[in-house]
């Protein structure tokens, strides 16, 4: 059992899996520290200093104004944290927008020469054969 174990887990697809989720966490605190330090701030600034992160809505009535996500859920009140969820879905885009131009297309152009390669070759070589065939039947 341990050697059947040991075979799983040397497999190719389970070893690059493992990579991609520990190259994939890493790589989704670089995108968060993107969108919430590098893009977030001047997009807040043009729209009239808004913090995307601190954008809420309180649901639960109460008469007190606060200037927090973090003050608003500390007095009890319940929140409806829109300015999260737009960072949360920005660095969505951000991380789909990479892999696909840099992962996905790059893949899909290796594929196509690939695809487009062999066939080439396939047709000419059944040139070549048809071209000996013809020579053959003119003997």
């Amino acid at each position: 059992m341990l050697d059947e174990f040991k075979s799983f887990i040397m497999r190719g697809n389970v070893v690059d899996l493992a990579v991609g989720v520990i190259i994939g966490g890493s790589f989704g605190k670089i995108v968060s520290s993107l969108v919430d330090d590098i893009i977030m701030p001047p997009l807040g600034l043009l729209i009239g200093k808004v913090d995307f992160s601190n954008l809420f809505i309180p649901l639960s009535l109460t008469d007190q104004h606060f200037t927090s996500v973090a003050a608003a859920k500390a007095a009890g009140v319940v929140t409806w944290n829109i300015g999260m969820f737009a960072n949360v879905l920005f660095q969505f885009l951000l991380v789909a927008f990479a892999v696909f131009f840099f992962v996905v297309k790059p893949i899909n152009k290796l594929k196509k020469k690939d695809k487009d390669s062999p066939a080439a070759a396939a047709s000419r070589s059944e040139a070549l054969l048809e071209e000996i065939r013809d020579l053959l039947k003119d003997k």
